[in-house]
């Protein structure tokens, strides 16, 4: 016999306020597009997005799935605004930045279009996404997309995620903690971040070099601008460490922590770094070997070397939201061939996912038969419990209004068809040029 599950309406006051705020800024066709959010978060799984059209929380068509991402326009940058506003600045904040890959095999007359690499790290047509999250919880799968944007063909993943970390840093009231991956450590990523009011910490690929402080000047030729190399690879090249601790962790272990400070990259010496590499030396419970870990830290106020490693673990949340983006709130289910509908359904899971959080305190847990009960719900656990809370509090979106039947194409009418585009194919700019052959001069006859 099954519990009836009671809730009370007061509990959710700031979700049911949050869902009215969105409703209000949503503009033309809201009221299918805020179905449409409802559909996907009450649906646990559906063969294609056109499906979501079956949920009993979408009161239209079938053919109303599509229209209300080709009809809508979301006020992007005013909704981005509110989200960065409700971002919790007691503490310095702590952000992660990262990008995923949307496959388009077959989507032909979808523009701009580029070749990646899959989660597979195979060779795939699609389009990037870079994603700029906020972390609210030390532990825990919890990450709240703050924006979440297609990577365009004439821009870099870096030039991306600078671009969104200077816009979410003007609406921040206090200087955050972006950290990033081994794909955002390098010198031009820390040049476009040079202006920007954020600290960072970067994770280094094991192969990389930096260079510390240059000597003084000695009186002749240019000042020198790099000083002594350090690789990462040759223990020979180390220079003395300036700091060096040993933690206990009871996840991981005994953790030795070394830190050198004053470095740069050698296309970027004006931007110092202190490097940090974690190992474990004594692992617990496991007989496998961790890979060491090389970090970057720039920024104004240090935040410890015993805390700092574990700041970076905290990114992992964001490749638990990308699973949940995916294979929960049907990210990559519908198959658009235009580019602003993509962005406006990217918009509206960014908008999904902060739901769930207003959700997640007084959500009751309701586990499928072969799931254990959760006394900390993740995110996964209130997709499944969110009915329940919708049912209670209601949709703003009003109801479908009968407009009769539709007159169809006229008689004769054949639509021309769509425009096939080419995959765009990105060039490496330093690529080597060819030796030109200089001519040969000859000396005309006297």
């Amino acid at each position: 016999m099954k519990i009836p599950i009671v809730i009370d309406l007061m509990i959710f006051e700031q979700l049911s306020q949050f869902r009215q705020s969105v409703y209000e800024q949503l503009g033309k066709a809201k009221d299918a597009v805020f179905e449409l959010m409802d559909a996907a978060l009450t649906s646990i799984s559906t063969v294609s997005f056109v499906g979501l059209c079956q949920s009993p929380v979408f009161r239209r068509q079938w053919s109303s799935v599509y229209a209300a991402l080709h009809d809508s326009r979301l006020p992007q940058a005013r909704l981005m605004q509110e989200l960065a506003r409700r971002v919790d600045t007691a503490e310095q904040p702590i952000l992660a930045g990262d990008r995923t890959f949307w496959p388009r095999h077959d989507a032909a007359t979808l523009q701009d279009r580029i070749f990646d690499h899959d989660s597979r790290q195979k060779s795939a047509v699609g389009q990037s996404y870079s994603t700029l999250a906020w972390i609210p919880e030390e532990s825990g799968s919890w990450a709240l997309p703050l924006r979440h944007e297609r990577i365009s063909s004439f821009e870099t993943p870096g030039q991306r995620a600078a671009f969104q970390l200077q816009h979410v840093t003007r609406h921040l009231e206090r200087r955050p903690l972006a950290v990033y991956d081994r794909g955002y450590g390098n010198a031009k990523f820390v040049h476009q971040t040079a202006v920007i009011e954020a600290d960072l910490l970067l994770r280094l690929a094991a192969n990389r070099c930096v260079f510390g402080v240059p000597p003084a000047y000695g009186g002749r030729g240019a000042p020198r601008k790099h000083g002594v190399k350090f690789k990462f690879k040759d223990p020979t090249s180390w220079p003395e460490a300036t700091e060096t601790i040993a933690v206990d962790d009871p996840h991981y272990g005994r953790v030795q922590l070394m830190r050198w400070s004053h470095f740069h990259f050698k296309q970027s010496p004006n931007r110092d770094m202190d490097i940090i590499r974690v190992e474990v030396i004594e692992p617990v419970g496991r007989k496998r070997k961790f890979q060491v870990l090389w970090l970057a830290w720039l920024g104004q106020t240090w935040p410890g070397l015993q805390g700092l490693w574990r700041i970076y673990l905290r990114r992992f949340a964001l490749e638990h939201w990308y699973r949940l983006a995916k294979q929960r709130l049907h990210w990559t289910q519908p198959q658009l061939s235009s580019n602003p509908a993509l962005e406006r359904w990217s918009l509206l899971v960014v908008l999904m996912t902060w739901q769930l959080w207003l959700a997640r305190n007084e959500c009751i847990d309701t586990p499928f038969p072969w799931q254990s009960p959760q006394d900390k719900l993740a995110p996964g656990r209130i997709v499944q419990g969110f009915a329940s809370i919708l049912v209670a509090i209601g949709t703003p979106a009003k109801a479908p209004k009968p407009r009769g039947k539709s007159p169809g194409r006229a008689t004769g009418h054949c639509p021309s068809p769509r425009s096939h585009y080419p995959t765009v194919k990105k060039r490496a700019r330093n690529r080597k040029q060819a030796k030109k052959v200089p001519k040969s001069t000859t000396v005309p006859a006297a």
